[in-house]
């Protein structure tokens, strides 16, 4: 079953967040390889929290080179969009309690994700929807090397949101939808 999570994963980071360029730093390290993906098979916060902590110290114990980003996913757990939201505090006090802050960072995404001031069926919330939860643990060398190497990445979100807009509630619907087909064929 873990390989089914990894597929559709797989298939939504080629096909929307590659594909769409919702994410201009992701191709490079997705086709070097450098991308670990990892189901969780927790049920409930705390062995996720032992799960994030594990994959940390696994990327602090990896070179760069070999290993530059893990993408947690963990779909027996916070599948409640405002449960896994409050949990982004857990995970944020644990980089600080090992004085980790600086070195990595956790986007969220997740299936039902919502940004705040806008309505649930918004298709702007698709910047940040996944098949399931996942917290993705980036290393900040990383992301400062890549938003250095940008000519804008101040206007990332805005065309983001411009071709979310563009495409639309149903279609984003339908192209994440295609992802956990195609996975499964």
């Amino acid at each position: 079953m873990n390989s089914t999570y990894i597929n559709h994963t797989r298939a939504w980071l080629e096909k929307v967040v590659i594909g769409l360029n919702l994410c201009p730093f992701a191709r490079k390290p997705y086709l070097g390889d450098q991308v670990r993906f990892v189901v969780s098979e927790a049920r409930d916060t705390a062995q996720l929290l032992t799960d994030l902590e594990n994959e940390i110290q696994r990327l602090i114990d990896t070179n760069i080179q070999e290993l530059e980003t893990t993408v947690l996913i963990h779909p027996l757990v916070l599948t409640d969009f405002l449960d896994y939201n409050d949990f982004l505090d857990e995970a944020d006090q644990l980089l600080q309690n090992k004085a980790l802050e600086g070195a990595f960072q956790i986007a969220s995404l997740h299936p039902d994700y919502q940004f705040a001031d806008t309505q649930y069926d918004d298709a702007e919330n698709f910047t940040n929807r996944s098949p399931y939860p996942v917290l993705h643990i980036l290393r900040e060398e990383s992301v400062t090397l890549a938003i250095g190497d940008h000519p804008s990445p101040d206007k990332i979100p805005q065309r983001n949101i411009r071709l979310m807009d563009k495409y639309g509630n149903e279609k984003m619907r339908t192209i994440l939808h295609q992802c956990q087909q195609a996975a499964d064929d």
